[in-house]
């Protein structure tokens, strides 16, 4: 029997389930990021620590150590089993992993019992119009659950994949005689909340049984062609094409080579396996073709009449089947041209300016901020103020006190720059990218009152000052540029020439630098030293991206323009 598919598969690019299971070239697993390496171990603590509390808050849980205790547990009624071990789905080709097994009813003469896995991500967001059932670590069984208002699911791939992840495991429990006919299974997110969905019903379209169903049967058909393959050695059953897993993916740089060959359509970012079959359907196949479309007339398909005795266009029917399909045009034109695009006049590109300019950046571990940096860009002198690099870092114990009374120094610094401009008569602006993060680490650390330290009504003063003192560029950015794929801080500011002088610039990395930064080891030091030279790059990098904006980016094509 072929290996049998795992939850995480089901949503997995096909090309990925068959070349897993043996690939018709030569293959050497490449090791694996420090980046990657970090997410696995912060996911793994994370599921001892709510094991730990779990065991504390549930001493009668079962544990069971094989599949065969796992089978006798549920066939005696085990109200919660943690870490089972759920034997394989033979006749479906499946085999999954839980980490907790909820009793959840009975059907008949068997218990029926509700999957729950732990992750350690969000799984929910603010939604005023909707609901979500919200259940505990102590009790755990749905019906002790309640709804909580304002809360939607996200629709992330991560979240997306954790819900097919369970509906996996409820066919499992189906194989095995134990499924709940509700489909109900539970997340617990990295807050160790825990929410509950029932996947029987159409309530959860991205991830409920229906939707699980259709894929589980398509990743069956493909790994009963490679079977296949494996015995005839004709044409190999999948093809590569782009998916949001090929970043991670180690077929990745394998499957790039083959389809960067043909300027596959796939590459364009950020196309869905559907989209990229439409298109093909439409006889689009290459970037290239893509960039050619009419964005204007497939943006104008969505509301057209369809009438008989009129020529229809591509644009016209791929219009109708994909909603975004002018964004997906200007992306493919930003990378047949070789850059960044115009997407407004070029007398609207640019950024506001001011007599001192302060470029701020944080970085954070966990949900901590444990440094403040700012570049200040003197383009008139005023007296008590130096140009140049800045940094408020604490590298000792992170806690709420510690982070807010960084921010407050540095708080404090900014405002003294805000005063001397006041009293010079001079303008002063601070830059960010992606305000959305530094709002959110300025609210937390005002959140612990200091008896020096700002307060809300402080921020807010500064945020909704006239002219406008706190600019984010990506906000900036997003309604000025079009790219090809991400509209990133290291994309845009490389746009313009600026490079970082780590060769690993991100902020993953920078949380695994922070590790040995705080550690007592010789490389601590060391660390200390590129987080903050990190740190003053990133400050830079928005100076990079401003400067650009005023000038050479106004020299970009627009992304109307024809090819």
């Amino acid at each position: 029997m072929a290996t049998p598919l795992r939850g995480d598969e089901i949503i997995a690019c096909v090309h990925r389930v068959a070349l897993s299971r043996g690939a018709p070239f030569p293959f050497e697993r490449p090791p694996t990021s420090p980046e990657i390496d970090r997410r696995r171990r912060d996911a793994e603590n994370h599921r001892r620590d709510t094991f730990d509390e779990l065991r504390d808050l549930h001493p009668e849980a079962a544990w069971p150590t094989s599949p065969e205790a796992t089978a006798a547990q549920m066939d005696t009624g085990a109200e919660l089993i943690l870490q089972p071990r759920l034997a394989t789905d033979r006749a479906g080709q499946r085999r999954t992993t839980v980490q907790c097994l909820v009793r959840v009813g009975r059907v008949d003469s068997a218990y029926t019992y509700a999957p729950v896995i732990i992750k350690n991500n969000e799984v929910t967001e603010s939604a005023s119009t909707r609901r979500t059932l919200e259940g505990s670590l102590k009790s755990l069984a749905p019906s002790d659950a309640v709804y909580t208002d304002g809360v939607g699911i996200r629709s992330t791939p991560t979240v997306t994949r954790n819900g097919i992840i369970l509906a996996h495991a409820t066919r499992v429990l189906l194989a095995l005689g134990h499924a709940d006919p509700a489909g109900r299974v539970a997340m617990i997110d990295r807050h160790r909340q825990v929410w509950w969905f029932d996947l029987a019903s159409d309530n959860y379209p991205r991830f409920n049984l229906t939707t699980y169903d259709q894929l589980y049967a398509q990743r069956l058909a493909v790994v009963s062609a490679h079977d296949e393959w494996l015995i005839s050695h004709g044409d190999f059953p999948t093809s590569p094409y782009w998916h949001r897993e090929c970043i991670d993916c180690p077929f990745g740089a394998h499957c790039e080579e083959k389809l960067e060959a043909t300027d596959d359509v796939s590459l364009t970012r950020f196309t869905s396996l559907e989209q990229q079959l439409l298109m093909r359907e439409h006889g689009v196949t290459t970037r290239g073709e893509l960039a050619r479309l009419d964005p204007v007339r497939s943006h104008m398909a969505r509301n057209k009449v369809v009438t008989p005795h009129v020529d229809f266009e591509r644009e016209d029917h791929l219009g109708r089947l994909i909603e975004n399909l002018d964004d997906l045009i200007y992306r493919a034109r930003a990378h047949v041209r070789g850059s960044s695009l115009r997407m407004v006049d070029v007398d609207a590109v640019g950024c506001p300016t001011a007599d001192v300019e302060v470029d701020v950046d944080m970085e954070s571990y966990g949900e901590s901020t444990y440094l403040w940096g700012a570049y200040v860009t003197l383009n008139t002198p005023v007296e008590g103020i130096a140009a140049g690099y800045r940094a408020f870092v604490e590298w000792g114990e992170l806690d709420t006190r510690a982070e807010a009374t960084i921010f407050a120094a540095f708080w404090t610094w900014l405002s003294d720059l805000r005063a001397r401009c006041d009293e010079a008569g001079r303008s002063l602006a601070a830059y960010c990218f992606w305000a959305q993060a530094e709002d959110g680490a300025m609210n937390r650390a005002v959140a612990t009152p200091l008896d020096d330290g700002p307060s809300m009504s402080d921020l807010e003063d500064f945020r909704r000052a006239s002219p406008t003192q706190w600019i984010d560029l990506h906000e900036l950015a997003k309604h000025q540029i079009q790219t090809e794929g991400p509209l990133g801080l290291k994309q845009l500011a490389g746009a313009s020439g600026f490079r970082w002088r780590d060769v690993n610039p991100s902020g993953e990395a920078s949380m695994i630098w922070y590790e040995e930064a705080i550690d007592e080891g010789d490389e601590a030091d060391a660390a200390r030293q590129r987080i903050l030279e990190y740190n003053e790059d990133d400050c830079r990098a928005t100076k990079a991206l401003r400067d650009w904006l005023n000038g050479p980016a106004r020299q970009l094509a627009h992304r109307d323009d024809p090819l």
